[in-house]
């Protein structure tokens, strides 16, 4: 997928915003904003952070280059391996450039795999950077914090890691909201594919795409997660 075609597929799919978390990286939000400005979508920016837990979280800033700090601070606890691309595939960064689509560099870095970051860790990077911090899928049977803890994990205080939890596209809320612990809840599409964006949204009354409003959103509740996928 280039910035180009996800920033079209969004348009077309009446999105008033997104936000951008590829794994353990954001070497290419640089050429997701030249995209979304571009057609003026707006467009939040971030990273998958698979943390020591073997869980996947997400921190999603209001900037570019928030992103790209957290992914440095990231990227200096993951593993010296190099990437292979027979294995895991290429790990394009592409150019902020023209259409998006121009090949500038290949992440040499495994990416697939986890960092040493811990889920306290990670929170407290997001937050000092101005970000927001959400687990993700909480309901996969993997690398969800639910598999893998059991519970939603807070400090030993009762302060909260996360601003809010995210359900996959396939979460049955019936079942799944209890296991929620009073946190905002999200649904996003986690796309892999272009066929993936805007399968699945998050709605709330908000009144800009940006890191204090969707905090301010998860801290009174106010989102509402599309209805989940039962068919593909």
């Amino acid at each position: 997928m280039s910035p180009g075609e996800i920033v079209g597929r969004a348009l077309a799919a009446g999105m008033g915003g997104i936000a951008i978390t590829d794994h353990n990286s954001a070497m290419n939000a640089p050429a997701m904003a030249a995209m979304a400005k571009k057609v003026g979508l707006a467009c939040l920016f971030g990273m998958e952070v698979q943390t020591a837990e073997e869980t996947h979280t997400l921190a999603i800033f209001d900037t570019v280059q928030q992103a790209l700090e957290m992914t440095e601070w990231v990227y200096a606890a993951m593993p010296k391996r190099v990437n292979d691309p027979d294995t895991f595939g290429d790990q394009p960064i592409l150019s902020a450039e023209g259409d998006g689509d121009e090949i500038v560099d290949l992440e040499w870095r495994i990416l697939a795999m986890g960092c040493r970051r811990t889920i306290p860790e990670t929170a407290a990077k997001a937050h000092e950077l101005g970000g927001l911090y959400i687990a993700a899928h909480i309901d996969r049977p993997n690398y969800s914090v639910v598999s893998a803890l059991g519970s939603i994990p807070s400090a030993p205080d009762g302060t909260p890691y996360f601003d809010a939890i995210e359900f996959s596209r396939t979460a049955n809320a019936d079942d799944w909201l209890p296991k929620a612990e009073g946190y905002a809840v999200t649904r996003s599409s986690d796309a892999h594919n272009l066929d993936d964006v805007a399968k699945v949204w998050t709605e709330a009354d908000i009144d800009a795409f940006t890191v204090a409003e969707l905090k301010r959103a998860f801290a009174y509740r106010l989102t509402k997660p599309s209805p989940r996928l039962t068919r593909f």
